[in-house]
């Protein structure tokens, strides 16, 4: 099948890039000339293209799939004309399924959210509904994840915002590392590879998450200590509602 970005942006380079050694290779990509550079880059891979407008690209695809900013998305898609037979997979946050319709006129519409890991063919991403061309999309991909209610759509795309929050996390250790005198390369490589064994663990482990976390902390031990003083300073607290503010953003909720 013929797959159309509009959008070229971060996102829309990773999922391209991915699809190169996957299972869809040969299905030919088309993308919109909005980020020159990038679409540029990406057009000297196989089968790849970039087409003279966003219409263009509508033209010339099965699947659109729209890769813009929620804040300019209206005025994007506004002028496109979408046929009632090509599948629209949408990867904009807050925009519903009523709202692209309106925009655009497609008929047939699913929403995803796919995360950088595509690239590598890893990682997990949802799609509302669970279309099922969509869903052999994501599968090349990685793991496809078929969800069929729109609050749990939501809330997904909610925990997928803790990405930032994770490496904030590492920011702010390193900090508090070369404070105490490390050097700061010295510092980053005990974080990489701390944590980036801390993500092969939990990758290979089916236990949930407090007896992952009791494995790793010795009773009384620094690890029980360090977390029950991060709990206690309300930092849990703190993520729990920042959740709770994104998960009104993508729902469409004044915070």
């Amino acid at each position: 099948m013929r797959l159309g970005f509009i959008g070229t942006g971060t996102i829309t380079a990773h999922i391209v890039r991915g699809l190169q050694g996957s299972a869809l290779a040969d299905w030919p990509v088309v993308l919109s000339p909005r980020n020159t550079e990038i679409a540029a880059a990406l057009a000297t891979l196989p089968r790849v293209t970039v087409a003279a407008s966003n219409q263009a690209v509508v033209d010339a695809c099965d699947i659109v799939i729209l890769a813009v900013r929620p804040q300019i998305a209206e005025d994007v898609l506004s002028g496109l004309r979408i046929g009632p037979d090509q599948l629209v997979i949408s990867l904009i946050a807050g925009l519903h399924l009523p709202q692209i319709a309106a925009l655009t006129g497609a008929a047939r519409i699913a929403r995803a959210i796919p995360l950088p890991f595509v690239e590598q063919r890893q990682g997990v991403t949802p799609v509302y509904p669970a279309d099922p061309t969509a869903l052999r999309l994501f599968a090349a991909l990685g793991t496809a994840l078929p969800v069929d209610d729109l609050a749990a759509y939501d809330a997904y795309a909610a925990a997928s915002a803790l990405m930032g929050s994770y490496f904030g996390i590492l920011e702010t250790a390193r900090g508090w590392m070369v404070g105490q005198g490390l050097p700061a390369e010295a510092a980053t490589s005990y974080l990489r590879g701390l944590f980036g064994s801390l993500g092969d663990v939990l990758r290979a482990s089916d236990a949930n998450f407090a007896s992952l976390r009791a494995d790793h902390s010795t009773r009384g031990g620094l690890n029980e200590m360090v977390f029950d003083r991060f709990a206690a300073a309300g930092a849990t607290t703190a993520l729990e509602t920042a959740l709770t503010a994104a998960f009104n953003r993508v729902q469409g909720r004044a915070e």
